[in-house]
């Protein structure tokens, strides 16, 4: 199963040009991992609001790209950030990061 939706990924090639989505996927690559370190600090700290920004961060990012199933775990970490309830995010860390492992790799692959 595709991790990146073609449609939207088709579209922001298109309006971004060839060049700029190669370099919007660099960026993001680099990005991302950071973004789950620091999602992983907020958590250990009990930073409630630096959790939810990174998270937040994390969900617009992979939304841009179409990889819904990142965006929606981002998404559901970010309302326990809200929340104040990081101590419920059970198993959601992981498969964030399961999740954009397979983005990852789908991104490389598409790039040109």
């Amino acid at each position: 199963m595709p991790t990146i939706d073609k449609t939207t990924f088709e579209e922001l090639k298109q309006m971004s040009g060839e060049d700029f989505i190669n370099e919007l996927i660099d960026t993001f690559l680099e990005d991302a991992p950071k973004m789950i370190e620091e999602i992983k600090a907020a958590l250990d700290s009990n930073n409630v609001d630096a959790f939810r920004r990174a998270a937040h961060s994390m969900k617009s990012n992979a939304a841009t790209f179409g990889a819904g199933q990142l965006a929606e775990l981002a998404k559901e970490l970010e309302m326990f950030g809200k929340e104040n309830k990081l101590h419920e995010t059970g198993d959601r860390l992981k498969a964030l990061e399961e999740a954009y492992a397979s983005v990852r790799d789908e991104l490389k692959g598409l790039k040109s």
